[in-house]
């Protein structure tokens, strides 16, 4: 009697699971913090378990404490890490960050406890995205959108009062309209990239003009 012939595979149908490179940050975010293997969770693991989608939302975790008022320096710190990011989709090479930052590692606990707090917030964030204006997130406009974010990341890495809110916020916008295909939240961000242009120019002029001012009365 012959063998019976093994199932036909369907080479067009959808996986069954789907595939990781389509799951949403927040809930890349919760796998990682609910598995259990894992002691310590690593930039480079967040690298791994975002794949393609690496870019875009690393950009999002690195910029996003920046929204919000934070202790002095940490805009300097997780600025340089942005601009090597940004860089990259500028010219639109593969993610990569250098091994003295990709290695650094929070334990397990810890980040889970992050997660906790800024999903909800993400939550909210991927319900109002959705694929639209798609031309604004695909080569070149998304090498041009890299390297808008690469010149608010140098801005926001810079000690300038009250210059790290808005470049932040618009990094956010662009990098979660890039992540989920989203035109409508380019085109917020490069909003608000002008609106934290503008802010971080009027702040710089007031403060050279203060000097000058400072300068001229100490000779006259």
């Amino acid at each position: 009697m012959p063998a019976d012939d093994p199932p036909s595979i369907d080479v067009h149908a959808p996986d069954p699971v789907p595939r990781r490179h389509g799951r949403r940050l927040s809930e890349i975010l919760t796998g990682l913090a609910e598995d259990p293997s894992r002691e310590r969770i690593s930039i480079a693991d967040l690298i791994a378990s975002m794949r393609d989608r690496t870019l875009g939302a690393l950009m999002v975790l690195f910029a996003l404490p920046n929204v919000l008022p934070t202790p002095p320096g940490t805009s300097a710190i997780l600025g340089m890490p942005l601009i090597i990011l940004a860089a990259q989709m500028t010219v639109g090479l593969s993610p990569w960050l250098p091994k003295l930052i990709a290695e650094r590692s929070i334990n397990r606990g810890d980040f889970a406890a992050i997660v906790t707090r800024a999903v909800p917030w993400l939550n909210r964030a991927e319900k109002l995205l959705s694929p639209r204006l798609t031309i604004l997130t695909h080569p070149p406009a998304e090498n041009i959108v890299g390297f808008v974010c690469l010149v608010l990341a140098i801005v926001l890495a810079l000690p300038i009062p009250l210059g790290n809110m808005l470049p932040a916020l618009a990094i956010c916008c662009f990098s979660l309209g890039i992540l989920e295909r989203d035109g409508v939240w380019v085109i917020a961000g490069l909003v608000t990239a002008v609106a934290s242009v503008a802010l971080v120019w009027g702040v710089f002029y007031t403060v050279i003009k203060g000097a000058f001012f400072l300068i001229a009365n100490a000779f006259s």
